[in-house]
């Protein structure tokens, strides 16, 4: 009966600890999307563009620092790679 309690007591715990997490966790998601889309907003969209077309747009051009290459330069290179190696590549036929 005694562990049977601990068990309910660590449940109640568990539950009050996991819920004000959540509720931390959204807040600061929350408020941090609005800075972004502020940001966004005001410096990088184009003209007639919105927030979430900018945001697209701009996933598609970041850069890699280290490959200097853009994220859709890596895609198809990746997927060149897979071809490459399902099909060979059009160097081993020259």
């Amino acid at each position: 009966m005694a562990k049977s309690k601990l068990v309910k007591a660590n449940k109640k715990i568990e539950n009050a600890v996991v819920g004000g997490f959540e509720k931390i966790k959204n807040k600061v998601v929350g408020g941090y999307t609005s800075i972004e889309d502020k940001f966004v907003d005001q410096y990088l969209t184009k003209d007639g563009e919105t927030v979430d077309e900018a945001k697209k747009r701009l996933n598609g051009e970041s850069l890699d620092l280290l490959t200097g290459k853009t994220v859709r330069n890596k895609m198809e290179d990746g997927l060149r790679q897979c071809f490459d190696e399902e099909y060979g590549s059009d160097q081993d036929n020259v």
